[in-house]
């Protein structure tokens, strides 16, 4: 794949959405990432003294600002070079793709490409993909998440970095909207029996498609889909489509959640 010439900064911004919060002084992530609690030290002079539970909960994105337009949104979490990215997006220009990538470099390369092809309907963040879904997407305002190919991290003391976790499938059945779908994709055959166990297990999820794929073309395969294929690894793919309403399936909406942050 050839490497796309350099572009400034300022000329990616209008492909680049960067989180407009950052944890309050005196406080601190879980082990998880996804909630705030009280800091280990006392808060300086002028600091706020509030309890994390009482902190306020940052803005949620707003698609149609963001983009200009109220098309259909889909996210991609850990979207690598963006090579899925920039191919769907592409192929399908009435719909708003939203890219999710913690490596800077691979998240700036993306975000290139895009703006090579001066692709309107994408806009890449570089952050734990985690953070952002639990946070600030809006509740119900996607129609796809798409994960493909996350680090399987099986030494036990990196556990704590899978993405497939309880809380993650439950942030991603909150933001989907009903019959809106989960596709994954691996070509680690017992990570793929795990991520698919967490995802049925919540009970807001129905199974559609689950088992070996053969069929991905390639200009929509993502550069570890490519490697893997190349060294003859066989490819495990899943779909999952949304039950329906929030009461149905037990996943607590944003107003529910705890109150921190």
């Amino acid at each position: 794949m050839r490497k796309p010439r350099r572009l400034p900064l300022e000329q990616l911004a209008e492909y680049e959405w960067r989180m407009p919060w950052r944890v309050p002084r005196g406080c601190r992530l879980d082990e998880r990432g996804l909630a705030l609690v009280a800091g280990e030290r006392t808060p300086k002079q002028g600091e706020s003294g509030r309890a994390a539970s009482g902190i306020e909960r940052p803005a949620p994105i707003d698609w149609t600002a963001l983009f200009g337009n109220d098309h259909p949104v889909e996210i991609e979490v850990g979207m690598g070079k963006g090579q899925f990215l920039v191919m769907a997006a592409l192929q399908r220009p009435e719909v708003n793709f939203f890219g999710i990538e913690v490596v800077r470099k691979y998240q700036l390369y993306a975000a290139t490409r895009c703006a090579i092809r001066q692709l309107r309907n994408v806009r890449t963040a570089c952050a734990d993909a985690r953070w952002v879904l639990h946070f600030f997407v809006p509740g119900a305002s996607v129609q796809a998440v798409h994960v493909y190919f996350p680090d399987p991290w099986w030494k036990a003391r990196h556990q704590k970095r899978r993405l497939f976790t309880a809380e993650f499938v439950q942030d991603v059945a909150r933001v989907l909207r009903p019959g809106g779908e989960l596709r994954i994709a691996t070509d680690v055959e017992e990570y793929f029996a795990l991520m698919c166990e967490t995802v049925q297990a919540g009970g807001a999820f129905e199974t559609v498609q689950c088992g070996q794929d053969v069929t991905t073309p390639p200009e929509w395969q993502t550069n570890f889909e490519k490697k893997a294929r190349a060294r003859g690894s066989p490819i495990w793919r899943a779909v999952f489509r949304r039950r329906g309403a929030d009461a149905e399936s037990g996943v607590k909406s944003i107003s529910e959640s705890p109150p921190a942050p």
